[in-house]
């Protein structure tokens, strides 16, 4: 090589180094002046007592504080410990929604005496393949509303409404769920053109600020439900009470969260956290409840109903005698049993964690109430609630369930880490987030497939339970067909823990008599 060619590559790379040389410099003077700063502020403050005694590297703290929630889950937690998900269950979403190998090796890692865990009980003549039936169809409505639902899903997605989920989000749920045959429960955030774009079924929900379908004065608007029931795709609606995530108080959107789009859809200000009532201003006791229902079910001429987390059962007494006496036109076509432990919307952490009752015991006292008052024909019973597993699916079913409805099961479908996010606009996934940036690694026609998938697989695998138990389709699950481990790691009928029909006496206790 030429020795001028080689004395120019040493002056170049000399020079080079030369300037990286003061480029480390200058940033270690920031960086010592950046220290100096910092410890400076951290003595003078009074706020934090960590940062005050040792400054600068009671940073750290925080910082590791930040971090951990989202290591745990990766390095120290085991497959079956975490909350409100573990890994097991996600990991079991992830694969069917991939629509990979769900087989596992070697035996089950789940303990098989940990108190409220069911068992089903195989039978020695399990159903044959070519015995195996569809899901039997189920109507709402039929002889009380003028377009009544036939739907043979029994899971189908739960409310999450458009601006608590993105654009991609939404988008991918529709298309995801018209190739499933399932439908979308819009949430309490109105009917936005993604949810019609898949061509999938609607229920529109109607939370306690009626967005979507309120007045200038926040009232239920007609001319606005009307024309949301004209939506052929708009098969039922749905007038939100309560949600498991924050039963006794309204919903919440952060302003960060209402977009032009989303203030325009819900009827709203752009910008301003959108907060609804607790309560629906149109009425306070079961009467007006029933008039309110009838009053949409014949605006709308679709199947209508509620949903609302259980707490005290005496209202509900109350509802069936009033139904009774009224007749059954009077009745909710259905009713979304919420469980109280959370979902995916934000909330006070005091109403997530201790108001209102789990699933586990609100959805066989509202099945068996309906059961004792002659109802259970009329209406229809949709639970949700962490169900997001064939097992838990199932044993829904089981307990007297007509459909399953799930949320945060198709939000892992679409790629949700669990990253605890939903409600600051930072949802690494582009699930829960309007940031243009971060919903761009949500891709809507893959994410489509693997709700598909998910739904899919979910029904696949519940059937293989159907049929273990002997039945043909997992509409015929009974609760004899399952066994609950008590508190002294003992497995008991699910048929003896909680018997089909409760004495009078039982149902007089719920309500406080002697």
């Amino acid at each position: 090589m030429d020795l001028d060619v080689v004395d120019t590559i040493r002056a170049f790379v000399v020079q080079v180094l030369q300037v990286f040389a003061l480029l480390f410099a200058f940033a270690l003077v920031v960086l010592v002046l950046y220290i100096i700063y910092v410890y400076l502020s951290d003595i003078s403050q009074t706020k934090h007592a960590i940062r005050r005694n040792y400054p600068v590297i009671g940073h750290l703290r925080y910082k590791f504080e930040h971090l951990g929630e989202f290591f745990r889950q990766y390095f120290f937690a085991l497959d079956r410990e975490e909350l409100p998900f573990n890994r097991a269950q996600r990991s079991w979403v992830y694969r069917a929604a991939k629509n990979v190998d769900s087989t596992l090796a070697f035996g089950s890692t789940r303990p098989l005496n940990q108190p409220g865990d069911v068992l089903f009980l195989n039978h020695p003549f399990p159903t044959l393949e070519k015995d195996a039936v569809p899901p039997t169809p189920v109507t709402v409505g039929e002889g009380y509303a003028a377009q009544p639902y036939t739907t043979s899903s029994f899971f189908n997605i739960s409310g999450m409404s458009f601006g608590a989920l993105s654009v991609p989000a939404v988008t991918a749920l529709s298309h995801g769920a018209a190739r499933a045959g399932i439908w979308l429960n819009t949430g309490e955030g109105g009917l936005a053109p993604q949810h019609l774009a898949g061509g999938c079924d609607v229920v529109f929900q109607i939370g306690t600020a009626k967005y979507g379908v309120r007045d200038q004065d926040g009232r239920l608007s007609d001319e606005k439900l009307a024309a949301v029931a004209a939506h052929e795709q708009v098969r039922m609606f749905e007038l939100k009470l309560s949600q498991g995530a924050k039963p006794g108080k309204g919903g919440i959107l952060p302003g960060i969260k209402v977009t032009p789009e989303i203030a325009r859809i819900r009827g709203i200000p752009a910008g301003e956290d959108s907060i609804s009532p607790n309560a629906h201003p149109e009425f306070g006791d079961v009467d007006g409840l029933l008039d309110m229902i009838v009053h949409i079910r014949e605006v709308s001429g679709k199947p209508t109903g509620f949903k609302c987390v259980i707490g005290s059962s005496d209202w509900l007494h109350q509802m069936c005698e009033a139904i009774q006496r009224r007749g059954l036109e009077s009745a909710p076509d259905f009713i979304t049993i919420d469980s109280a432990d959370g979902g995916s919307g934000a909330a006070p952490q005091s109403l997530m964690d201790y108001v209102g009752l789990p699933l586990n015991r609100s959805l066989p006292l509202v099945v068996d109430l309906l059961d004792q008052y002659g109802l259970c024909k009329r209406i229809k019973v949709i639970c949700a609630g962490k169900l997001l597993t064939p097992s838990m699916v199932a044993w829904a079913l089981a307990m007297g369930a007509d459909f399953v409805n799930c949320g945060r099961g198709f939000m892992f479908s679409l790629g949700c880490i669990q990253a605890m996010q939903c409600n600051k606009n930072t949802c690494p996934t582009g699930v829960t987030t309007h940031n243009p940036d971060l919903q761009q690694g949500l891709d809507p026609i893959d994410k489509a497939e693997r709700v598909y998938n998910y739904a899919r697989n979910m029904a696949y695998e519940v059937g293989y339970i159907a049929h273990s138990c002997g039945v043909p389709e997992p509409r015929q699950l009974r609760r004899h067909h399952v066994e609950v481990i008590n508190e002294r790691g003992m497995a008991e009928p699910l048929s003896q823990v909680v018997p089909d029909v409760k004495p009078k006496s039982v149902i007089a206790s719920d309500r406080g008599v002697e």
